[in-house]
């Protein structure tokens, strides 16, 4: 059995447990409980009432009726016969479809009303037979002494019909409350919880966009409802402040970060500067130790400087400062990043697919960099004998670049991961000259978003890497013409 319970409670659905009710559905069923209990045992103790009530009645009218009969009426014995004298029985029934019958002192019948039903011997007092209520009353003669019996009877049936009525109107009673208790349950309940269903609405929506400055509604008694709202509402200011504490504090991160940045690249030009005079005046074979460290020096020092500049693009980006933008031609930009990067294509073939220039608004230096990381990261993830795409498209009033290959592709899951900062891809197809400092594609991103486009990688038609850039267009309705390159 209790297996049997445990299968039927799994198999319940969780929405129509009890447990799992809405609060106002658990309010009204405990009311409507209530109220059925209260029904029950009013209704009961009532019924019970009414119907011995009503029984009680009905047999006091057989016995009066008998009684009446008995008092009307005379028996007469003489030689030759037995009379009665009283009212005529027929009259005297009819108007409750009663029975009756009279006997003599020794039990003989001696008249009846017309289609008496039977009603046994005659027994003093009240008696039932068959389903009759049945009284005996003593006739008397004017001396006192016994003369007779009078027999008066009524079908019981009647008084049941109406004692099974009396319990059917008390059963419905108690089914109608017990629904009206439900109906105002719920009514009260909703009622009660529509404050609660306001404060839930407001903060769900404060939860789907982040936005703690939004105020609780306004509690408008002093009760539970009304301390919680005050509550949540003090709850919500002091994330505000905290939230806007964190803000400014990032924000001068931020600006501190890209300030930084900004100041190194002084010190590191002149670094470098300094090193490529000081390479030029090594000249001389008996300083070919001395020009080594210089060389190392340089190249770490260039590194330096990429590294600064690229922390220095994601630092005003996070910053929110937008550098000075006009209207530029993507389809230039994008020769100009093929051209720079043909020197390191090796062995790759790269076909640049440029029918028409878009003109977009934005810096062009940026949109070069983000071009050119594009280009970098697919040949720095190709193997030699690849074939690399850089294809510019007219989309609706976007601008979209992509640039595809035939190599190993990125794996679905990384798809979203790969325009993070510092997500590196190790392996056999990194063969580009130096290592990558996890920033090339962070930087599409950045450069993407400050120019209000997006960036998303999927898979090219070839079965490798396949990334896609949308920038909107500065006028869509712009045509020009570009040939068909391969480096």
């Amino acid at each position: 059995m209790r297996a049997l319970a445990r299968t039927v409670a799994a198999r319940w659905p969780s929405r129509l447990r009890p447990g799992n009710w809405p609060v106002r559905w658990r309010l009204a069923a405990v009311s409507a409980g209530l109220t059925l209990v209260i029904l029950l045992v009013f209704g009961a103790v009532i019924g019970q009432v009414a119907t011995s009530r009503i029984r009680d009645d009905f047999n006091r009218q057989v016995s009066s009726a008998a009684q009446t009969l008995a008092a009307e009426s005379r028996i007469y014995t003489t030689l030759f016969a037995t009379h009665f004298n009283g009212p005529k029985l027929d009259d005297f029934v009819r108007p409750d479809g009663a029975s009756a019958r009279v006997f003599d002192v020794e039990g003989n019948l001696i008249k009846e009303s017309t289609r008496a039903e039977p009603l046994g011997e005659p027994q003093a007092g009240l008696s039932t037979y068959g389903e009759m209520r049945v009284a005996t009353a003593r006739i008397a003669s004017e001396t006192g002494a016994t003369t007779g019996f009078v027999q008066y009877g009524r079908n019981i049936a009647h008084v049941e019909s109406t004692v099974d009525r009396l319990w059917l109107f008390i059963a419905a009673g108690i089914l109608g409350g017990t629904l009206l208790a439900s109906l105002a349950g719920v009514a009260i309940a909703s009622r009660a919880m529509r404050p609660i269903a306001a404060l839930t609405s407001t903060a769900r929506e404060i939860a789907a966009t982040g936005d703690p400055s939004r105020h609780m509604p306004e509690p408008k008694v002093e009760d539970e409802v009304g301390e919680l709202a005050r509550t949540l509402e003090q709850m919500l200011r002091s994330l505000d402040a905290a939230r806007t504490e964190r803000e400014a504090a990032m924000k001068k991160q931020r600006e501190f970060v890209a300030d930084a940045s900004h100041e190194l690249r002084t010190p590191l030009t002149s670094v470098l500067a300094n090193l490529e005079l000081l390479e030029a005046s090594l000249e001389e074979p008996d300083h070919e130790d001395d020009r080594a460290m210089v060389d190392s020096a340089l190249r770490s020092s260039r590194r330096m400087s990429r590294l600064v500049a690229d922390l220095l693009l994601l630092a005003r980006s996070d910053a929110g400062r937008v550098s000075q933008r006009r209207r530029c031609d993507l389809a230039d930009v994008a020769g100009n990043a093929a051209a720079e990067v043909a020197p390191v294509l090796g062995e790759r073939e790269l076909q640049i697919d440029n029918g028409q220039p878009l003109a977009v608004e934005g810096n062009p230096d940026e949109l070069h960099r983000m071009i050119l990381n594009l280009l970098d990261n697919a040949v720095r993830y190709t193997p030699a004998g690849s074939h690399l795409e850089l294809r510019l498209r007219r989309a609706g009033g976007d601008a979209v670049v992509e640039v595809a290959d035939d190599g190993p592709g990125i794996p679905a899951p990384l798809r979203q991961q790969v325009f993070d900062r510092f997500v590196r891809g190790e392996g056999p197809a990194d063969t580009a000259v130096g290592a990558g400092s996890g920033l090339g594609l962070a930087i599409v991103r950045a450069v993407a978003a400050s120019h209000g486009g997006t960036v998303e990688a999927a898979e090219s038609d070839a079965g490798g890497a396949l990334l896609r850039i949308r920038l909107p267009l500065a006028n869509p309705e712009q045509t020009l013409s570009a040939p068909l390159e391969r480096l």
